[in-house]
């Protein structure tokens, strides 16, 4: 085991797998109308159909999307703007679908990035964490919205599928409240923990985690991340709430766009199935197998081959191919622009610090001006402590 992990972390194993990985993706979407039993002619003949004012509008909406993501990073990181959000996605998003494991490389861009705009890298670590928990809970819960999704639509008509079926839909719902409360309330994070504890004991020894592992991370995660939470879960769920809704309208835009929608419920289950393949890492974002899984469900379904694989093709384009090139130009103007003057750094890591209480009076300002050039060591300690702490 410890050859094959050194092995893996030597440059030219990782490169060659990338290599692999990008080809693979690249193989399986070429192939994709061939394997629904269509060439690219009747493709291109799709995208040949579409109109100007479509293409913008497909462009507007994924405009809208990305900017509502930079919502949820702004409320993550205090103080960070909607431009430098939009440019945090942007970049990481471009590293991340160049590369299996991408999510990594993009996650250490986004780091070096965010620090040299003067953030701390605490905050950055729990911003981080926090996005994290944001984007996991929203795969969670989109197969039971998918779920949900093909009962209301009738393609679930047996009693003895239904039925499981809504059982796993409340399910999915049910362990996102729990951990939802969990991170919020300490008693409700004591019980779960306490419960994962007892269910990973009934795991075989061999790959069974040490004792009260679970209850631990669960209670680490919680230290790291439960202030943010708290006072930020509202924006970071409308947000994501927004994000999503609106990369289902821009599906169900591709899917109108080259005829292939068949109603609401149906799209509703095939962008839920997409999203969460883009979490397979075998190739970057999925590319390849998120689309093939999407096409065969819309198939399955009822669409025509044609339209659905253009649809999904389209949707791939927005979605994955063209963020790359976003990347590269928010990295350029990044570049450009060069880095913020470290003191602008740091009014915005401590805006407290530098806005004095309206409530205050005149005399206790005079006397806080008098004790800062009395001691201006302790004060500037003080200073950077409660940076620190932020």
């Amino acid at each position: 085991m410890r050859v094959t992990r050194s092995a893996f972390h030597r440059p030219w194993v990782r490169t060659a797998l990338s290599v692999v990985s990008i080809l693979v993706a690249v193989g399986l979407v070429v192939a994709l109308p061939y394997i629904v039993g269509i060439d690219w002619g009747v493709i291109w003949s799709q995208f040949a159909r579409l109109n100007a004012w479509v293409v913008v509008g497909l462009f507007a909406l994924w405009g809208l999307g990305l900017l509502a993501y930079t919502w949820v990073l702004t409320a993550s990181l205090p103080g960070l703007n909607h431009r430098q959000a939009l440019t945090l996605n942007a970049v990481g998003s471009a590293v991340s679908n160049l590369m299996p494991f991408g999510g990594a490389a993009g996650v250490a861009v986004n780091f070096a990035m965010a620090r040299s705009w003067g953030f701390r890298s605490h905050a950055i670590a729990v911003s981080t964490v926090a996005s994290g928990i944001c984007n996991v809970l929203a795969r969670f819960l989109l197969p039971a919205v998918g779920l949900l999704a093909l009962l209301a639509a009738g393609h679930v008509p047996d009693a003895w599928l239904a039925v499981p079926v809504g059982t796993a839909s409340l399910a999915l719902f049910g362990l996102v409240a729990a951990l939802v409360v969990a991170l919020r309330w300490d008693r409700a994070a004591d019980v779960m923990g306490r419960a994962a504890d007892r269910a990973l004991r009934a795991l075989p020894r061999r790959i069974r985690p040490a004792e009260h592992q679970a209850s631990a991370a669960l209670a680490r995660l919680r230290v790291t991340t439960s202030g943010l939470l708290r006072s930020s879960w509202l924006p970071m769920t409308l947000g994501m709430s927004a994000y999503l809704a609106l990369q289902a309208a821009l599906f169900c835009a591709c899917l109108l766009a080259t005829g292939a929608y068949l109603g609401v419920g149906e799209a509703v289950a095939a962008f839920a199935l997409g999203r969460l393949l883009t979490t397979v890492v075998v190739t970057p974002g999925g590319f390849g197998i998120a689309e093939a899984g999407t096409a065969a469900v819309m198939i399955h379904l009822g669409g025509a081959p044609g339209p659905v694989t253009a649809a999904v093709l389209l949707f791939s384009m927005f979605t994955f191919v063209l963020e790359v090139p976003l990347g590269a130009v928010f990295w350029l103007l990044r570049s450009l622009s060069g880095s913020p003057a470290r003191r602008h750094r740091t009014l915005r890591l401590v805006p407290a610090l530098t806005v004095p209480s309206a409530g205050r009076s005149r005399r206790t300002e005079d006397v806080d001006r008098k004790d800062s050039a009395d001691h201006p060591k302790r004060t500037d300690r003080a200073s950077r402590h409660s940076a620190a702490e932020y």
